[in-house]
């Protein structure tokens, strides 16, 4: 029984190193995405449950061209840089405003998109500018840029209704409450926004011509993780030149509306 035992330990070793060995490369070489999936058009769930939109095609043309396997990770928005921290994805790419605040937490890879922080009303709205704020339910997304842009003014958060921003765990959450005229008005990615609003009715909604900020899109990694942070840059350099950036952004634009530098 022990020589038997022996002979199986023999034959099968080579075969558990080469499975190990391709395993341990395959985990090496894969990228975990973190994702708001609810954020359209850059990475969401549809109808069929398949995670797609922009940011996730232009991380899949990234990911082949620098030959690394690409996941994408349904996280809470609101945890992103802790999901970061500690491992459990290695980029945060969603629509991923710069700001100083996320500066001091995260690296940045270059910027790929321009974005403003828009106020989005009911059609019939009486609300024309950021005055008519005074008084009135405003609404965000928890932890996202959009809060961060807001909350830049501490003097007109006083005056909003109840001298509070209204927050919800993902812009789906604040659209709905608006259509449902709990809140009178939301602040959000103006990217996102538009696409959204294309989506379910033009009709029921305006965006203002005020806004909370100007920013631009860009890729979160952990401070330090320099290699891919230029594996990523080059690539998107690359892409540009190539042309593939701006199909991706013709295919979920309409135009392209990339910056890439």
């Amino acid at each position: 029984m022990k020589k038997i035992i022996l002979i199986l330990c023999l034959i099968l070793t080579p075969v558990l190193i080469t499975f190990c060995g391709d395993e341990r490369e395959t985990l090496e070489n894969t990228i975990i995405v973190g994702l708001d999936d609810t954020f359209v058009p850059m990475g969401f769930k549809d109808s069929n449950g398949e995670i797609v939109g922009f940011d996730v095609d232009l991380a899949k043309a990234v990911g082949g061209n620098i030959g690394y396997n690409v996941e994408f990770q349904p996280i809470d928005w609101s945890m992103k840089e802790m999901e970061l921290d500690s491992g459990n994805i290695d980029v945060i790419w969603n629509g991923y405003s710069i700001t100083e605040e996320r500066k001091g937490q995260v690296d940045f890879t270059k910027e790929y998109l321009k974005n403003r922080q828009v106020i989005i009303t009911l059609k019939d709205s009486n609300i024309k500018d950021k005055d008519d704020l005074k008084g009135k339910a405003v609404a965000v997304q928890a932890e996202s840029s959009s809060q961060e842009a807001v909350e830049k003014d501490k003097d007109m958060i006083k005056t909003f209704k109840k001298g509070e921003l209204i927050l919800f765990e993902s812009n789906n959450d604040a659209f709905m409450d608006l259509e449902s005229h709990r809140s009178d008005a939301i602040v959000a990615d103006e990217i996102m926004a538009r696409y959204y609003i294309s989506k379910i009715g033009k009709e029921k909604f305006k965006v203002l011509d005020d806004d909370f900020g100007k920013e631009l899109y860009s890729v979160g990694l952990r401070k330090g993780d320099d290699i891919l942070k230029d594996k990523i840059n080059n690539a998107l350099l690359e892409l540009k030149e190539h042309g593939t950036i701006k199909e991706i952004s013709n295919k979920w634009f309409k135009e392209d509306i990339t910056n890439i530098e």
